[in-house]
């Protein structure tokens, strides 16, 4: 799904999940390689970070041409990466992965995801059980001492945008941070930078910022319904770019789910949105997330000024009481049979 100025996130991962880069000579010519298809394809790189065993960019292609971008790329490493070290054989797992990303709406959440996976470890109490534990309201507060070792982790990180995007270093010719940085508000470059570390390192103080991909559109685009809209009328005579999105129906909004468990359960939202663990609370959060894509501070919002962490935990435990609960399982579908019919 190529399209002139679009953006996408790009990732791709070591084959069997083995390294990609095994010291800082592999990774500097990595960003040399950036650098030199950014000029070729006039590639706009707003973001990256280097992992073991995997990247992530963030970038927008003006041409409409990622596909032969990313093949000159992915292949002019490996080759070098295979003479360097004296291997033979695939690098990379498959073709490299391609997000659409709408840039209003998600561009500036993204590029936070991208640059916290320096401190997405174990180590430090933000891999992905951590996360979920603290998600469920059973995860501790970190002590002063762990946010500290987070910190110096994520600003001495070598390897990313973030120590640019901060102000930390300056930034490479192939880099643009301007764009991004525009996102967090008005001022001076020096105020968007300061705003920019600030929306970063406060999500690694607290340790619940919330994964962007649980947003996706059919695996393949990161956006409002609108913008998914606009995707379909850019590729209206084109069947080969069409297939992906024909599963994009237009999600329901919020009001629509509240009418639907308002009718299953014969009362008013107002009477049981405040009560703890009521299935049908549950079941409308539940359906907020999944089936309108709300994030979770939106739908706290919606439920009468909830804190995002317990709506986390109402879905969840909406999602466990489904593997047992053979009736709620059967309001669920109903729920969702009744939403397809409800106009949007």
């Amino acid at each position: 799904m190529e399209r002139p100025g679009a953006w996408y996130h790009v990732t791709a991962r070591g084959n069997e999940r083995r390294p990609i880069f095994q010291d800082d000579r592999d990774r500097g010519h990595f960003c040399e390689l950036l650098a030199q298809s950014t000029e070729t394809f006039r590639l706009v790189l707003h973001a990256y970070v280097l992992m073991d065993n995997h990247y992530h960019l963030l970038m927008e292609t003006p041409e409409a041409n990622l596909s032969r971008a990313m093949q000159w790329f992915n292949v002019s490493y490996s080759v070098w990466f295979n003479r360097r070290h004296g291997r033979a054989g695939h690098l990379f797992q498959g073709r490299y992965k391609a997000i659409v990303v709408d840039r209003d709406t998600w561009a500036l959440g993204l590029s936070r995801y991208v640059h916290l996976n320096p401190v997405r470890v174990k180590s430090l109490l933000l891999d992905k059980p951590a996360q979920h534990r603290s998600q469920q309201g059973a995860g501790s507060k970190p002590e002063a001492e762990l946010i500290r070792e987070r910190l110096v982790r994520l600003r001495r990180y070598r390897w990313s945008s973030y120590r640019a995007y901060a102000g930390l270093t300056p930034p490479p010719p192939w880099l643009v941070c301007k764009a991004v940085l525009a996102l967090v508000g008005e001022g001076h470059v020096e105020q968007q930078r300061l705003a920019y570390r600030q929306y970063v390192e406060d999500a690694v103080r607290e340790g619940l910022a919330e994964s962007p991909w649980e947003q996706l559109s059919a695996q393949i685009v990161l956006g409002t319904q609108e913008f998914v809209r606009g995707l379909r009328q850019h590729w209206q005579g084109n069947q080969r770019e069409q297939a992906p999105l024909r599963g994009l129906a237009p999600r329901p909004g919020f009001v629509q789910v509240i009418a639907v468990v308002e009718k299953l359960k014969g009362e008013k939202w107002e009477t049981f949105r405040d009560r703890h663990g009521d299935w049908g609370r549950d079941l409308a959060l539940y359906l907020g997330k999944k089936e309108c894509g709300l994030k979770l501070r939106e739908l706290g919002e919606a439920a009468g000024g909830m804190d995002y962490a317990g709506v986390s935990v109402a879905v969840k435990r909406f999602e466990r009481s489904l593997a047992t609960d053979k009736e709620l399982a059967a309001l669920l579908a109903l729920a969702k049979t009744q939403l397809l019919n409800v106009e949007m």
